[in-house]
């Protein structure tokens, strides 16, 4: 099985929106939570093109990494605040349950802090895998990150379920040829085979059998 991070395992959608939020007023661009809300499972100069749609003037390449850099180093900084506490109900019970089926895990995230967040939160060594921003070229909905995960767990791709909590995401578990289960916002996705408003509303041990 691979995770998402963000969404799935702990929530630092909060944060994302509190630093894209801070460089929007810094550049006194129009930014809210629905156009945030666009950015789930994005990659951050994805989101940074989609933020610049409401600016009133052209950005250079260079401006673009600066905005992309300082955007990092604000969520970077709010994310010292993420305790064990702040994993999601239910991830803790199927990552116990996944070793007892001795089914490998992974994460595939398209964040470049993917393993700073596990680090913070105590599950760094939980998973069999990580791929995330760093290790790939395009972001969701390109099945690269999922590709990549399957490949460092030593599995081909359609014996691989992606759980997501992005349409994007669930996009690319689809075009990796693997199964897709969709929570939180994902859950209302028709393209998600498996559905649950959260992980505590899955009977993973119906879905894995």
């Amino acid at each position: 099985m691979i995770f998402d991070l963000d969404g799935v395992i702990v929530s630092t959608d909060e944060y994302h929106y509190l630093a894209w939020k801070t460089i929007a007023e810094n550049e006194e661009i129009y930014f809210d939570r629905k156009i945030n809300e666009g950015l789930r499972g994005v990659s951050r100069m994805e989101s940074l093109e989609i933020m610049l749609r409401k600016a009133d003037r052209e950005y250079t390449a260079q401006e673009k990494e600066v905005l992309a850099y300082e955007k990092n180093e604000i969520y970077k900084k709010l994310l010292e605040q993420v305790t064990p506490e702040d994993i999601l109900p239910g991830v803790r019970d199927i990552l116990t349950l996944l070793k007892q089926k001795q089914i490998k895990t992974a994460i595939g995230s398209s964040s470049k802090n993917a393993v700073f967040i596990l680090n913070r939160i105590g599950l760094r060594e939980s998973f069999d895998a990580i791929a995330d921003g760093n290790d790939i070229k395009k972001s969701k909905p390109d099945p690269e990150v999922f590709l990549t995960a399957a490949r460092k767990l030593g599995v081909i791709p359609h014996e691989c379920l992606v759980v997501e909590d992005a349409w994007a995401g669930i996009d690319g578990a689809v075009a990796a040829g693997m199964g897709a289960l969709g929570v939180g916002y994902a859950a209302f996705y028709h393209k998600a085979q498996f559905k649950g408003k959260a992980l505590t509303d899955v009977n993973l041990e119906e879905i894995i059998k």
